[in-house]
């Protein structure tokens, strides 16, 4: 972690409490990861879902003979994402280091974030677009292309956490929308056609630093018009109204009149310093836990 964030300008950590077997870790490691992120002035991200339960929910609903793209939901309901980060929360809370939680998809963990904020501890929420206008009667669909193309973790929830994350988004509590770019194509996706376990977690997402809309001009999101080697889109047949017309990345225009004018290896990588704003007032923070304790308390031994 010390040389990510010294020597190549990385100033966040991801952590995830999620996907048992693989990227998960225990609560010993977050802990001593969060001191070590507050040492450094790097702000520890989380990917919020109890995987523990996540593992025992797979395999209750498998069991029950669910094997498609619907079990996927419904082995990873919303309480988990809403435990995971509000136990992320404590974690920072304890350590006295900012927290930024990654793709926010409950009420539940929306939630939890609030009530943090609300009493003063530093945490971002940031919210995705298919959090956002998505919900899950998707995974229902009876043709599995279809179904699959829409999972991702935390999962898409049911109508009712979208619009909810929505007025959270406009209210502050969460602070901004990330892309969120992982895609997969239909044969990638069918690796999990007989268990919804190996479906790859993953939808379409897209960036930019500047973009010249048109509000008049209306726009249909298709797979085989999108610039993406994935032939899934979940905003298949969406409508809207404000289309982009000119997208600049690195002061370059990269999309202009429907053409897309990148190179490969364009891109640049970006140094970011480490205590970034999220950090102000920690300082202060820990002064004030220190002159809380009254402790400690020298006493007299009397003589024997």
């Amino acid at each position: 972690m010390e040389i990510l964030v010294k020597e190549k300008g990385i100033n966040s950590i991801k952590f995830f409490l999620a996907y048992k077997g693989s990227f998960m870790i225990n609560d010993e490691l977050p802990l001593e990861g969060f001191k070590k992120c507050k040492t450094l002035g790097a702000v520890p991200m989380v990917h919020a879902e109890n995987g523990d339960a996540v593992a025992e929910g797979q395999k209750r609903i498998f069991d029950l003979g669910i094997t498609g793209p619907e079990g996927h939901g419904l082995s990873r309901p919303p309480m988990l994402e809403g435990e995971a980060t509000s136990r992320a929360i404590r974690l920072a809370s304890f350590v006295n280091v900012p927290l930024y939680v990654v793709h926010v998809m409950s009420i539940d963990a929306m939630e939890e974030i609030a009530k943090a904020q609300k009493s003063g501890q530093a945490v971002v929420g940031e919210a995705v677009v298919s959090g956002l206008v998505l919900d899950d009667s998707t995974l229902w669909d009876p043709d599995f292309t279809t179904a699959a193309k829409y999972v991702m973790s935390p999962p898409i929830k049911k109508v009712g956490h979208g619009k909810a994350l929505q007025v959270a988004l406009s209210t502050g509590i969460l602070k901004l929308v990330g892309t969120y770019h992982c895609t997969f194509n239909s044969t990638q996706k069918a690796l999990g056609i007989d268990d919804f376990r190996k479906i790859p977690n993953g939808v379409n997402g897209s960036d930019a630093d500047t973009i010249i809309l048109n509000h008049n001009a209306s726009f249909e999101i298709l797979s085989s018009s999108h610039h993406s080697r994935s032939d899934i889109n979940v905003y298949e047949g969406r409508k809207g109204k404000g289309k982009v017309k000119v997208t600049i990345v690195g002061e370059k225009v990269v999309w202009e009149n429907g053409e897309l004018k990148v190179e490969p290896g364009s891109g640049r990588y970006i140094e970011m310093p480490p205590f970034g704003h999220l950090f102000s007032g920690i300082g202060k923070a820990d002064a004030a836990y220190l002159s809380s304790l009254r402790a400690p308390v020298y006493r007299v031994r009397s003589a024997t």
